[in-house]
């Protein structure tokens, strides 16, 4: 009882209202990234070549999501009600530069095995910053501190729901506007119309949700510093009555 009525309480924090439904959002492009191993072998790469990019890109998530955290903390103590907003909105920001690169700039064929490589790895570095440079520093401010692994386990139950239907959701937009059909594609052998046609799924699934992502982070710099003072003030009378 007592969980469900701090649930309530949190949820009324603007801050948290904000953060929750980019999440659901900016989560959409990194369940439909499970397709690039797909895409890979119809481009034409074996599985260890399509396994080697996709370790690069993982290695550029976990370097990029360190980074993220410590750039944002540095910057926050110099401005402490934006700088995890920007690093934020940054990272969200610059899927849709790499997501464009990667799904039309580089020719779908396997010469360009080094381009694919370089750009999924810087790929990697720059759109992880989200988690640690902004929204799980930000819950741990607005949050009391006895609430905080709940609201984490909700926020991440809550995501994780809704980002379950960008599967079904690429593979919708693959079929029945970019025309790939299951039935002739071989993905043992490649097929360059598949190819084409899931890159072009994905890159609907990715660019849209990055970009919403980032205007979605923006009502922050008018709430963050409100609701981050209301929390201040709700610990320390806590303090006082213990």
């Amino acid at each position: 009882m007592d969980s469900w009525v701090a649930m309530k309480s949190v949820m009324k924090v603007k801050t948290f209202q904000i953060i929750v439904l980019q999440g659901i959002i900016g989560s959409l492009p990194w369940t439909a990234i499970v397709f690039f191993t797909m895409w890979f072998e119809l481009i034409g790469f074996d599985n260890r070549s399509s396994a080697a990019l996709n370790s690069l890109f993982a290695i550029g998530c976990a370097s990029g999501a360190l980074l993220g955290g410590v750039l944002a903390d540095r910057l926050s103590r110099h401005y402490p009600d934006s700088a995890r907003i920007m690093c934020a909105q940054f990272s969200a920001f610059m899927g849709i530069p790499f997501s464009w690169i990667l799904l039309t700039v580089i020719p779908q064929s396997t010469d360009y095995w080094l381009a694919y490589a370089i750009t999924l790895f810087l790929m990697g570095i720059t759109i992880s910053w989200c988690a640690t440079s902004a929204n799980n520093p930000m819950f741990a401010e607005v949050v009391p501190p006895k609430h905080r692994t709940m609201i984490y386990a909700f926020d991440r139950a809550f995501e994780g729901s809704f980002a379950s239907l960008a599967a079904p959701a690429v593979g919708l937009v693959t079929e029945k506007i970019y025309g790939y059909d299951a039935k002739t594609v071989n993905i043992a052998n490649g097929s360059a119309q598949g190819a084409y046609a899931l890159s072009r799924g994905l890159l609907t699934m990715m660019i849209l949700p990055f970009g919403i992502c980032v205007l979605f982070y923006s009502p922050l710099y008018l709430v963050f510093k409100h609701d981050r003072d209301n929390a201040k003030v709700t610990r320390f009378k806590d303090q006082e009555l213990i």
